[in-house]
């Protein structure tokens, strides 16, 4: 398909991102893969815009369509489940902690296996990607338990930034909690959602992470949600992560 012609609308990534297919960047990889038709055209061309109810928008041949509304949901990870929406392995996927209730929902980004606390779902892909592009530094709260005891020296080349494998990362607040019989507890605060960074930076200063808990992601914490369980975002919440996010700058 040829975008000859300025139209109205919205840019087509943006569209399956609001239909809950996926983020808006994965939603660019399966157009950029050819999955995506308009009217019956394939379409690999990311500029292209749409109007919602005017063009018939498919992926691998389904229509594609807008939710009536969005669902927004926080969870408490517990240990052991993987954040995957489908596990070819048939581990327990956080998938597994909701009722059945027919919404396709992916995760705002993603906690490994064992890690615990704060975890997003919704089946708003423009949501997700706003808060998980790196342009607009959403702030994620952890608290590490650390074998040993962390030095101040340490600790600065943490809140410095530090050189990892894919690049250095950004300043992190880093602050001691307690500290026990060979572990310490530290709570981290970091702008970056890269694949197990947290106990990767830990690693880096030669501190094994014994456990892992996200605390806060943005403006919002898990209060007293009991670890397993889900409930939905308020209005007021949604509103406040999307203000984290800078909703109104334009990706």
């Amino acid at each position: 398909m040829t975008n000859d012609a300025p139209r109205e609308g919205e840019r087509l990534q943006k569209y399956l991102a609001r239909c809950g297919v996926a983020s808006r960047r994965a939603s660019e990889e399966l157009i950029l893969a050819g999955r995506v038709s308009i009217n019956g055209a394939v379409c690999v061309e990311l500029g292209v815009r749409v109007l919602s109810g005017v063009d018939v928008v498919t992926l691998d041949g389904k229509e594609v369509l807008p939710p009536a509304a969005h669902a927004y949901y926080v969870l408490h990870k517990p240990a052991g489940y993987v954040t995957t929406m489908d596990d070819p392995q048939g581990r327990p996927t956080v998938v597994h902690l909701f009722p059945p209730d027919g919404k396709r929902l992916f995760t705002v980004g993603r906690l490994d296996k064992d890690t615990t606390g704060l975890l997003l779902l919704t089946d708003d892909g423009d949501f997700a990607n706003r808060l998980m592009h790196p342009r607009y530094h959403v702030s994620k709260t952890y608290l590490a338990r650390v074998i040993g005891y962390p030095s101040d020296a340490a600790l600065r080349r943490l809140r410095k930034g530090i050189e990892l494998d894919d690049g250095m990362t950004a300043p992190a607040q880093v602050a001691r909690v307690t500290r026990g019989d060979g572990w310490t507890d530290v709570r981290m605060t970091i702008s970056e959602g890269r694949k197990r960074q947290v106990r990767r930076m830990f690693s880096h200063i030669r501190h094994k992470v014994l456990k892992l808990h996200r605390e806060r992601f943005g403006p919002l914490s898990l209060g007293d949600l009991p670890e397993g369980d889900v409930r939905a975002l308020e209005p007021a919440e949604v509103a406040a992560l999307l203000e984290a996010a800078s909703v109104g700058r334009e990706v």
